[in-house]
């Protein structure tokens, strides 16, 4: 698969400087999922002025530290997970490359963006892997409580304990990707599971699980 430059051989080159070596089908999903996004962006703008080096390598390289965090929890064999202002499908679509358990819904109100992720995902034939167009608060009401929530710069953590919190499983489980270590002063009825850190560029980035009594 090509475009331009791109091929399945430069991002396996790429990932595995960064330490990742995923399967051929999972390279060559994560390969579709960077050429439909550079495609896009040409009229949409879905991620700013990147190349694709550096789309994968600042933007899709949080989903494969995230497939591996989330390996490492102890999670139901078949969660239903929430990816709420899911945008570009970041990072919803490659992890889903990497990590199909359960049933999966990526949320954004924006119409472009939605479609976008619909056609990806049926492009890329990634299964039990769903799109919703609206609301965050008209999806919750149509839809029963979550063993997983995932936020990647969705809203602020305490906004979204408040507004999310009610709608997550007993003993579910929020995982938030920030720049800064866990919060000491966490909201009653939440605890810390499990972080781990990792660099991209300068910046370190964080993911905590947070998970409800």
């Amino acid at each position: 698969m090509k475009n331009d430059s791109l091929t399945i051989a430069d991002v396996a080159s790429l990932l595995k400087r960064a330490g990742f070596t995923p399967s051929e089908t999972e390279l060559e999903a994560l390969t579709g999922y960077l050429t439909l996004v550079m495609k896009w962006n040409k009229v949409m703008n879905l991620v700013g002025p990147y190349s694709w080096q550096d789309v994968l390598t600042i933007l899709i390289i949080d989903s494969l530290y995230l497939n591996q965090f989330l390996r490492s929890l102890s999670l139901p064999s078949t969660p239903v997970t929430w990816d709420f202002g899911a945008g570009a499908g970041l990072p919803g679509i490659p992890l889903r490359a990497l990590w199909q358990d359960g049933e999966y819904y990526l949320v954004d109100v924006r119409e472009k963006r939605a479609m976008f992720m619909e056609q990806t995902v049926k492009r890329l034939q990634i299964p039990n892997t769903n799109v919703y167009k609206g609301r965050v608060e008209n999806f919750m009401e149509e839809h029963e409580p979550a063993d997983l929530m995932l936020s990647r710069a969705f809203m602020p953590w305490k906004k979204l304990l408040e507004l999310v919190g009610p709608n997550i499983k007993p003993q579910g489980r929020i995982v938030v990707l920030a720049l800064e270590p866990i919060p000491t002063d966490l909201t009653e009825g939440w605890s810390v599971e499990k972080e781990i850190s990792y660099k991209v560029g300068k910046d370190t980035r964080y993911f905590w699980s947070l998970i409800k009594a």
